[in-house]
């Protein structure tokens, strides 16, 4: 994915085989789902060796990386041609309690407490930072180790106390104290009594304690409250290269801070009307760019990302560069501009190309080609039909994340009965993968490839209408739109996709 006609004559990368890795809370057939377990963000950080998740509950759960601590890095067991054989393996770190839910009483709203995106931020002397955010709140969290210390060898035995503490109570007077005009004072006079006396040898049993730290234990901590900066649903945020400073969107504003400055942020896009009736369209996501530190971009209800530079103006109410597909001639109809909406978009690791998902397809834009997408993948073309139940019953606005691989070969997304799909974006690619968030993630195979940038339409098959009726998708697969696979991530160096299903976290590698 570089962009250049020389790449085109590249060999081809082989398909991935992908296979199962771990699963963290894995739900027994028939076990009821408690709604505040259900995961609701996941990301891995830079380096790939942690992985945190937060659920509709508040809290935020870390993972960490074991299969090559006691090697160092996969990149330099590579170069030192060590065999690597095992899977990536992580283990559970901590959890920590990062919102709960509150009440405004201007508004007589209910704030909940779910987790709506992570980011990782810069690691500095052994500890971990990232931020986390629900609907109205931003915090900031340390998580680092901190030593427990423990007394140990205490004064003396418990016999030896008892002894010697009535030989000291009995030497302890407290004598009233005279004064020059004979009266008396009341105040408590301590002090030992010239009686007692203490062998030359001191006391054997008479120890000092020693402080000792045996163990270490995580602690999380709350360094910053970002807060009362937004009126609208937060629904992302995203860390600066400049590692200083991130962005938060809603519906309407998207607001720059500094890390270090909680009671101020200043707001940099507003696409609020002077009249609400005259709203059109709202942000859905925002991102900065990967390596410079002036650009981001935002997706909007409508369909469109916009690219802005931040050195322009104080407040970016005009892009430099928008991404938008021109709509086909007479295709337009009532739920046009609901499956036109985006839900996520990304930027590749090199910073040249944009991920987004829409409620129907991923698409993947150059930013140097305005005219188009140099890539469409359908996810929910066999959905087409079913659109009007899917309005319904609130389906159609289900919001589905989108990642990339870190060498930008391959994208990912999910879908309904817990599956989800990996494309190749390669030139002329025809990978496109469909795996199940279980044990066994192959048995929804799909036996003919798409082509990226062409239409499947002709994959369509007639299915059933009516809410009791699951949909029927291209490989002939039931639908379950119960189970949704709505968050996932790919691991920034290596092929390996963490997916949530429900309050499951499954793990896969090739």
């Amino acid at each position: 994915m570089k962009g250049n006609g020389a790449e085109d004559s590249s060999p081809m990368p082989p398909p991935l085989e992908w296979k199962f890795s771990q699963v963290f809370g894995e739900r027994a057939e028939g076990e009821d789902v408690q709604e505040v377990d259900i995961i609701s963000a996941i990301e891995f950080d830079k380096s790939g060796d942690h992985l945190a998740t937060g659920d509709r509950g508040g809290r935020v759960v870390l993972f960490e990386r074991t299969d090559i601590r006691d090697h160092g890095s996969r990149k330099d067991l590579e170069e030192e041609d060590y065999p690597i054989t095992r899977h990536p393996e992580f283990r559970y770190k901590t959890e920590f309690q990062s919102h709960e839910p509150e009440f405004d009483y201007l508004k007589s709203l209910e704030i909940e407490e779910k987790i709506n995106k992570i980011k990782w931020c810069q690691t500095a002397n052994g500890a971990l930072f990232l931020l986390s955010t629900n609907d109205k709140t931003i915090k900031y969290w340390k998580v680092h180790e901190k030593k427990v210390k423990k007394i140990s060898e205490m004064n003396m035995d418990a016999s030896e106390a008892v002894q010697h503490d009535s030989i000291a109570s009995s030497s302890m007077t407290s004598p009233q104290r005279n004064l020059p005009n004979g009266g008396c004072s009341e105040e408590p006079y301590n002090r030992l009594s010239n009686d007692l006396s203490f062998p030359p040898g001191g006391f054997p049993s008479l120890r000092l304690p020693v402080v000792t730290s045996q163990e270490t234990s995580l602690i999380a901590r709350c360094r910053r409250i970002y807060a009362h900066a937004h009126d609208y649903h937060i629904n992302s945020i995203s860390n600066n290269s400049d590692a200083e400073t991130f962005i938060s969107a809603d519906d309407l504003r998207i607001n720059l801070w500094n890390l270090e400055i909680s009671n101020q942020s200043f707001n940099i896009v507003d696409v609020k009307p002077a009249n609400m009736e005259d709203l059109t369209e709202v942000i859905t996501s925002a991102e900065f760019h990967p390596t410079h530190c002036n650009m981001l971009a935002y997706s909007s209800s409508k369909g469109s990302i916009r690219l802005l530079d931040l050195r322009q103006s104080a407040l970016c109410d005009k892009h430099f560069k928008m991404f938008e597909e021109r709509e086909a001639p007479g295709s337009r109809s009532f739920f046009t501009e609901i499956i036109a909406s985006i839900s996520d978009i990304r930027f590749a690791k090199d910073g040249r190309h944009i991920l987004s998902r829409d409620y129907m397809t991923l698409k993947l834009w150059d930013i140097n080609m305005e005219s188009g997408p140099v890539a469409t993948f359908q996810v929910h073309e066999h959905l087409r039909p079913m659109l009007c139940d899917l309005y319904e019953n609130d389906s159609i606005f289900d919001k589905f994340d989108c990642c990339l691989s870190g060498d930008g070969l391959r994208v990912a997304t999910g879908s309904y009965s817990n599956i989800f799909r990996v494309f190749g974006c390669t030139p002329g690619s025809n990978e496109a993968t469909t795996l199940e968030a279980s044990k066994n993630p192959t048995r929804r195979q799909v036996p003919t490839t798409p082509k990226p940038a062409r239409s499947l339409s002709s994959l369509a098959r007639v299915v059933k209408r009516g809410a009791e009726s699951p949909g029927i998708d291209a490989n002939g697969n039931s639908c379950d739109f119960t189970t949704k696979l709505l968050h996932l991530a790919w691991h920034p160096t290596e092929n390996s996709i963490a997916c949530a299903a429900m309050n499951s976290l499954y793990m896969y590698y090739s």
